[in-house]
């Protein structure tokens, strides 16, 4: 009998298997495909190394703003969708050390729950029955397409996040339906490659969710490079190569591309793998859970984007340990008021905590201040003529750090300071009194906190 069952091993299965295995658990992990679920494989990993690969060429291409000349600046399409393919086969790897350094057996099936017996909860895989004290379902999200007509006669023209990765040779011409970050970071490593690109977005603005000034920041920025952007669009039918879509006026109008991504969001997995046998209760598709991550059954829990809750990665990791900790004895619950939220453009966008939308949609009083990255003198040195805007929300009694959102080059390596002060209450004063390295980027987020006019 295993003290855990896992089912999926993306970063809510393996980190949560890592973690009970160095506690002592046994633990026996289920994984379909590959370990590392969709993030490392068809997600998170592969798209970030396409997008070095399309900022590497974007600094070679430009580098006379920095007063360095190349000729003849190249790329192989081929090459750097190889180097994808090798950087996700080592991390894989390294996923399957960890797992055999901490004592977790890994079977790779596909699992089957068939309910509970004496021996605790029964899983079948590849012929064999386990049995398990606790079961955590990692089963993780899928693409969502939606019944669009003609999509389905498309045929392989119609791509979603899986597929696009796998593409041989580089499309001449692409449309993204839908703006979210998928669809986003995609457009930017095709426009930057040469492709033209056209994104058809349902709502008014893209990357719903993120602070909207950002966001409109972002568009422009690509708008210029040669991204066609149709908003408030609601795409009707696919025909071929033509995506036809209604403008905000109600006339039609359509794009044509020589691959069509579909990008509308994803759904979580809970269907295939048994989930019935134990009455485990959904909430609008996904497994509903309480702060400890634990369902209405006993002794099973849930992580990661089966939640549909908050669909990152770092989110299912920390939700897998949430599960691991109480299950060892140290009560744990999950909070999701410090998530980060990154867009690996170029340049790139960083957030967490409040937008401020948010905060007037849920009542909450606030005061924000704002400062050109160009305020941070390292951001100048090394983004000739970039745009980047820092963003900080605080409370109005208390001047407590609400949320940050930044735009701009490197923001992805600094937001989780930003994650520290939100998760900590932080005041305005207290962040004053943080001694920041000179010069770095990161020094804006304290610059922008003495932008605040009272504190």
């Amino acid at each position: 009998m295993n003290d855990l069952a896992i089912i999926g091993g993306g970063p809510a299965g393996y980190v949560a298997a890592e973690r009970a295995g160095a506690r002592g658990l046994s633990v026996v992990l289920f994984e379909k495909r590959e370990m590392g679920g969709v993030c490392l494989n068809e997600g998170c990993i592969p798209t970030k190394t396409l997008l070095y690969s399309a900022k590497v060429y974007d600094y070679a291409a430009h580098g006379d703003k920095y007063g360095i000349s190349a000729s003849d600046v190249t790329f192989d399409f081929s090459r750097i969708v190889a180097r994808k393919n090798r950087v996700i086969k080592k991390l894989v790897a390294g996923v399957g050390a960890k797992m055999k350094a901490h004592g977790v057996q890994v079977v790779k099936g596909e699992a089957q729950i068939k309910g509970r017996s004496a021996g605790g909860i029964e899983i079948a895989c590849n012929g064999e029955t386990f049995h398990a004290r606790n079961l955590l379902l990692c089963t993780g999200s899928e693409a969502f397409v939606p019944p669009i007509p003609g999509i389905r006669e498309a045929g392989d023209i119609i791509l979603t996040n899986r597929e696009i990765l796998d593409l041989k040779e580089q499309p001449k011409s692409l449309v993204i339906i839908g703006g979210g970050v998928i669809g986003i970071e995609f457009a930017s490593f095709y426009n930057s490659l040469g492709t033209e690109v056209t994104v058809v977005e349902m709502l008014p603005e893209i990357l719903g969710g993120l602070d909207g000034e950002i966001s409109a920041m972002l568009r422009e920025i690509y708008a210029k490079k040669g991204i066609r952007f149709q908003l408030s669009c609601k795409v009707t039918e696919i025909k071929n190569n033509e995506v036809t879509y209604l403008t905000p006026e109600g006339t039609a109008a359509s794009a044509t591309g020589e691959k069509i991504l579909v990008s509308v969001g994803r759904r979580a997995v809970t269907e295939g793998f048994g989930l019935e046998t134990l009455g485990v209760e959904l909430n609008r598709g996904a497994v509903k859970v309480d702060s400890r991550l634990r369902t209405n059954i006993p002794n099973v829990f849930a992580a990661g984007d089966i939640t549909g809750f908050s669909m990152l990665a770092h989110t299912a990791s920390r939700e897998g340990e949430v599960v691991v900790n109480n299950l060892t004895g140290r009560t744990d619950v999950m909070r999701y008021n410090a998530i980060p939220g990154v867009v690996y453009t170029n340049p790139e966008v960083a957030c967490a905590g409040l937008t401020e939308e948010a905060a007037k949609k849920e009542g909450i009083a606030f005061r924000t201040a704002k400062l050109p990255m160009a305020y941070a003198g390292r951001f100048v040195a090394e983004n000739e003529g970039g745009a980047g805007l820092c963003k900080v929300l605080v409370g109005e009694k208390y001047g407590e750090v609400l949320g940050v959102h930044m735009l701009g080059n490197p923001c992805s390596e600094m937001i989780y300071g930003a994650c520290m002060a939100i998760e900590q209450e932080m005041t305005l004063k207290e962040l004053e009194e943080i001694i920041f390295p000179h010069p770095t980027v990161s020094e804006i987020f304290r610059e922008t906190v003495f932008a605040f006019d009272d504190k």
